[in-house]
């Protein structure tokens, strides 16, 4: 049994992909002008990376909220409710007036982030094909590199002329993704045949599957520890302790985003063939051992070369998780559970740009995030290899 018509997955891949991009381009806006919001408002690096903290803490509230709707009415509805929510919200960012309104205001961003991952992944991944399923999990994550690649460009063309505040404007755009979704996307047919009956029957099979939640709760906990604590202090690493300027700056971090792109998809193709975890386990080794490299490059070449390797790896093993833990999840309950067990996760390792900052106050960046991004590559690398796997299971087949 198949939801799939002949073209009928490409508009939700689009609509998934451009989803994710904007979201994690209005969240990397703050990691690309940490320093220089933290000029206007009078804080430090560790108070504006705290921000992100806030962002990733509240994006389980989001996941929840939203994934429990998509459950519940469809995937469509609450998908074009949360591109508005957060365009608005990114918006007023631009205007915060002081640094605690710009906090409220990135933990509200929060709950919209949060909630876009859950929504978009279990469309995209009900609608693909079945025998593509890895490159196209692939393709839909990586959407976070290429929202990351454009907050580089941003950066490099408008913030020099025009500081930080305008970049926040340009992040209202996903309010136009939604009338794409309105007029384009079809609904998912295997939600349509596999919908919980009530709110008390959706309660229930969320009870029942808490030991699929608590891996994928760890799992997910783990690899945003990879890809926070390689990403977000990456362009302050940059300045602070290479003291480039902004150019150079967004050059490296465009560099280290087409590695990105290129290994979230190929390694998503891969895991169709080779395994889900055996293909997150291979990434990671891979990151580990180029550490040295990524980190304490002895000059600008090698730095770009261990950038952009670092983030084939990293990103090569998220490209698997859309893929990997809607595989692992109830159709029932794939709206909610895989996005909220990624969102809880994401708010544990929150904390990581906070604690590398701390760190690096005394240690230098270079060294504050190579002890802490080896030790997470190790731990994921333990915990996807001993979880569960169901590689190119049908959507929809049972009821």
């Amino acid at each position: 049994m198949t939801s799939l018509n002949a073209s009928d997955h490409r508009p939700a891949v689009v609509a998934g992909f451009l989803g994710w991009t904007l979201d994690a381009f209005d969240f990397f806006l703050v990691v690309m002008t940490l320093t220089a919001i933290g000029a206007t408002f009078g804080k430090s690096d560790k108070d504006i990376a705290f921000t992100l903290s806030l962002t990733l803490g509240f994006r389980p509230v989001g996941a929840f909220i939203f994934g429990l709707i998509a459950d519940r009415y469809g995937r469509r509805l609450p998908l074009m409710l949360d591109l508005v929510f957060f365009s608005i919200i990114e918006v007023l960012s631009g205007l915060a007036p002081n640094y605690v309104t710009f906090c409220i205001l990135r933990a509200l961003f929060g709950i919209g982030m949060g909630a876009e991952w859950g929504v978009g992944a279990s469309l995209v991944m009900e609608k693909v094909p079945v025998r593509h399923r890895g490159i196209f999990s692939g393709l839909l994550q990586q959407g976070y590199a290429a929202g990351y690649l454009l907050a580089a460009l941003c950066y490099l063309f408008v913030f020099p002329r025009w500081g930080w505040r305008p970049l926040f404007f340009i992040g209202g755009l996903p309010a136009l993704l939604a009338i794409y979704v309105r007029s384009q996307v079809s609904e998912s047919e295997v939600w349509q045949r596999s919908r919980a009956g009530s709110w008390r029957d959706l309660g229930r099979m969320l009870t029942a599957n808490w030991k699929t939640f608590a891996y994928i709760f760890v799992l997910m906990a783990l690899m945003n520890g990879v890809s926070h604590g390689t990403q977000d202090l990456y362009p302050t690493l940059l300045k602070r302790d290479w003291h480039f300027e902004t150019s150079s700056v967004a050059f490296l971090t465009v560099i280290s985003m087409f590695g990105a792109l290129t290994g979230g998809v190929v390694c998503g193709w891969l895991s169709d063939s080779v395994g889900r975890r055996r293909m997150i386990v291979a990434a990671l080794i891979g990151a580990l051992a180029l550490i040295p490299l990524w980190a304490f490059a002895p000059n600008v070449w090698l730095l770009g070369a261990g950038a952009f390797l670092m983030q084939v790896m990293v990103q090569g093993a998220w490209g698997v998780i859309p893929a990997h833990i809607t595989e692992l999840s109830p159709d029932a309950l794939r709206g909610v559970l895989p996005g909220f067990g990624y969102q809880c996760g994401a708010a544990l390792a929150g904390f990581m740009p906070y604690i590398g900052a701390k760190i690096a106050a005394s240690t230098g960046y270079a060294w504050a995030m190579a002890v802490t991004a080896g030790a997470v590559f190790v731990l994921c690398a333990i915990v996807a290899w001993v979880g569960p796997e169901r590689r190119g299971i049908e959507y929809g087949a049972t009821p």
